[in-house]
């Protein structure tokens, strides 16, 4: 696999969850981060603490990245800064488990923008500069649900099947120009993000339904530097879309209406 040290990685939402794993295991790499989210207080401490673990360069930028003009000043302060990026992790996301109504037409909105919008367009402002250079690695985080949409996670499933299509589209005609775009589509994951029960948790990561954040960036991190356009870790990504295809629409419907109650 490809050396990458020296490189410059930009993780968005990278203060927590998996996308400070990927800050954590690119810097063990020896790569510099520069890391986004719209988390201040860990910005503080984060970046200084990559600095002196591995001796790499790092920054940490505030920025919403829900807001239409997040890409593009995103983009702008690393032209300000003359910071180079050679590895983008589009990894910045949010969830939630309810039926689209009044009460979540916001979140879905904001879902949007955060899922399909931004790392549409940080893909193509940096990825139009990483062709220019002949190198570079896109990684954008999808999800499993994005091979299985259903009531509670619509928008989500909906996003991240866009990410799934997109990034496969980007990978043909991004390859020619020695740029890789890889596309993760993780199970669960043992992350804040989505509110699972501490113990449900530990026991669904006991069993291997659950994997923990360091498994599945160490998978994606390897086919990424494998050129792999695609990365599904774990037999769940295989066997559960196959079961979920199999269930009858009135079976479907009848488990949605007890999951509501």
């Amino acid at each position: 696999m490809k050396d990458i040290r020296g490189y410059t990685a930009l993780v968005t939402g990278g203060s927590s969850g998996m996308g400070w794993e990927y800050c954590r295991q690119l810097a063990a790499m020896g790569c510099n981060i520069l890391m986004v989210s719209n988390q201040k207080e860990p910005l503080e401490t984060l970046p200084k603490a990559l600095v002196e673990e591995y001796g790499v360069m790092s920054w940490g930028l505030y920025m919403d990245l829900s807001l239409t003009s997040a890409a593009d000043e995103v983009w702008a302060y690393c032209q300000q800064h003359q910071i180079e990026i050679d590895i983008l992790v589009n990894n910045a996301g949010m969830f939630f488990f309810h039926e689209i109504d009044a009460a979540t037409q916001g979140k879905a909105l904001t879902m949007l923008q955060l899922h399909i919008s931004t790392p549409t367009r940080l893909t193509m402002l940096f990825g139009e500069a990483m062709k220019q250079r002949h190198r570079g690695y896109i990684v954008n985080m999808s999800s499993m649900t994005a091979q299985i949409p259903a009531p509670g996670i619509t928008m989500y499933a909906a996003t991240k099947a866009y990410l799934k299509s997109f990034s496969k589209s980007m990978y043909y005609e991004m390859r020619p120009y020695g740029v890789i775009v890889t596309t993760v589509l993780p199970a669960a994951v043992a992350t804040p993000l989505y509110s699972i029960n501490p113990r449900l948790m530990k026991l669904g990561v006991a069993i291997g339904l659950i994997r923990t954040p360091q498994s599945l960036v160490r998978h994606a991190l390897r086919g990424m530097l494998r050129h792999r356009h695609v990365v599904k870790p774990g037999l769940m990504n295989y066997i559960l879309p196959a079961l979920i295809k199999l269930l009858p629409d009135r079976l479907e419907l009848g488990i949605w209406k007890m999951l509501k109650q």
